[in-house]
């Protein structure tokens, strides 16, 4: 490949990836440490590419193409292990979800990048990776291998830890996953073979766009705590549902929240208290249909829209709801127990409500059935109270 043809390529990947980012900035409602790790992994991409353009000058000996090629080499060689182990960060996040635990692994990731580097600076005094001659000449070195080694030693790493935790895992993500390593490999054994040819990062960028449109699009409207849908897709969803809906066929929607979920975290926790918000998630998904819409409206509140048009049948989801819960804090065995305060209503097509005048109408709903709560079971009995309606 001549000069010309890696510039074009590179400046392509680097579009790509700038448009990629600019869509998780501006479609990401709270940016989460996976958010975070990705644009990490996007824009060191575009860094990386930058640098292969300038590390690719061989055989100019004027002005400065010299220092330019010895420049751009030098840090390509040298951050070589970066962007595997941002990704192996981004995998150690979706397995586990715990920011400060993958952190640490951060840390971790860190030390064995400075380790690289103190092997890259003694091995390069030696010219055993690469060297670049009096002519501006690049030319491999005898382990020209081992940084090659490494970065599919850390792709292989990533792939190794999604199937060990492959059940904490999304199917879809999980295939993503496996596929990501296979373009960069395909790059290394190319680039590795054909001397002079530049693949291994433009095979990241369509690893990247996978992961893009089969994960990160996912995430930005999935609330990353509980799994479901977040409240920018909580709105787009209600909007879509109003306009298409109809005297005749028309929806019904539940807004609940927890009571007493201040006292849950300070008593027990955040921990305990984003424990409380994850076991409600799987208490709804369990008390609805597979195709009736759940999100998280905000803090300890939820909302679930549902095709229904009759008040029977939205008093039956209400009541199955209330039944799980009595169910879930019979047999939990953690100090809080959940109860629920709910509005719900049919969407009436005659009144012309916007999504945000309907929502504040469940919401009213909502707090008649919490005073009600507050008159019946004060706070000071929130340590152990179960609450539910007299027919359960």
């Amino acid at each position: 490949m001549n000069n010309v043809s890696i510039f074009m390529l590179n400046l392509y990947s680097v579009i790509i990836l700038l448009i990629l980012g600019f869509h998780v900035r501006k479609n990401s409602e709270s940016r989460t440490l996976q958010d975070n790790l990705f644009m990490a992994i996007l824009f060191f991409a575009v860094f990386m590419l930058c640098i292969d353009t300038l590390g690719r000058f061989d055989g100019m000996t004027l002005a400065v193409f010299p220092a330019i090629n010895e420049i751009g080499n030098f840090l390509l060689f040298m951050l070589v292990p970066v962007i595997p182990c941002l990704w192996l960060a981004y995998i150690h996040f979706l397995i586990f979800r715990k920011e400060r635990k993958t952190k640490y692994f951060l840390r971790f990731l860190g030390a064995i990048n400075l380790l690289y580097i103190a092997v890259f600076l003694i091995a390069q005094h030696f010219g055993w990776f690469y060297s670049i001659d009096s002519d501006n000449i690049y030319r491999r070195g005898p382990l020209i291998l081992v940084p090659v080694l490494l970065m599919a030693l850390l792709l292989l790493l990533a792939v190794e830890m999604a199937v060990k935790y492959r059940k904490r895992i999304e199917k879809k993500n999980f295939i993503a996953i496996l596929f990501f390593p296979i373009p960069p490999l395909i790059g290394i054994v190319i680039q590795s073979m054909f001397y002079g040819t530049s693949f291994i990062l433009n095979c990241f960028v369509f690893s990247l766009l996978i992961v893009f449109f089969n994960i990160q699009m996912n995430s930005m409207y999935t609330d990353y705590l509980t799994g479901v849908n977040n409240r920018m897709m909580l709105d787009t969803y209600l909007k879509e549902k109003i306009n298409s809906s109809s005297a005749k066929d028309t929806f019904a929607a539940i807004l609940l929240d927890i009571n007493d979920f201040k006292h849950i975290n300070d008593t027990f926790g955040h921990n305990v208290g984003d424990k409380a918000l994850e076991n409600t998630a799987k208490l709804l998904r369990k008390s609805v249909r597979a195709r009736d819409f759940i999100a998280r409206f905000g803090g300890d509140e939820f909302c679930i829209i549902t095709d229904i048009s009759n008040e029977t049948d939205l008093d039956a989801i209400v009541n199955r709801i209330r039944k799980r819960v009595r169910i879930f804090n019979e047999s939990n065995s953690d100090a809080y127990k959940l109860s629920f305060s709910m509005g719900y209503a049919k969407y009436d097509y005659s009144s012309r409500m916007s999504a945000e005048e309907f929502l504040k109408h469940l919401d009213d709903l909502m707090y008649e059935d919490k005073s009600i709560y507050k008159r019946d079971f004060p706070l000071l009995q929130g340590r152990s109270i179960s609450y539910s309606h007299p027919e359960f």
